[in-house]
């Protein structure tokens, strides 16, 4: 019945690297958008917000709030 001898500095560094693996992937899943995803999405963002500022109706005063 021999057990098995683990350097325990060695593990915990083994751990460690396999825990920032793993939060780097999910990091890459959840930031990671291509040029042209960005892109669409503000194209997007600004035609909604152009549709918005057009269907404002101006009061009589001249100044909006």
């Amino acid at each position: 019945m021999s057990a098995e001898i683990v350097n325990l500095r060695q593990f915990k560094k083994t751990q460690a690297r396999s825990e920032k693996d793993r939060q780097a992937e999910q990091n890459r899943i959840s930031f990671g958008r291509t040029k042209a995803e960005k892109q669409l999405t503000k194209a997007l963002n600004d035609k909604a917000e152009k549709t918005h500022i057009d269907g404002r109706i101006e009061k009589d005063g001249g100044e909006e709030r």
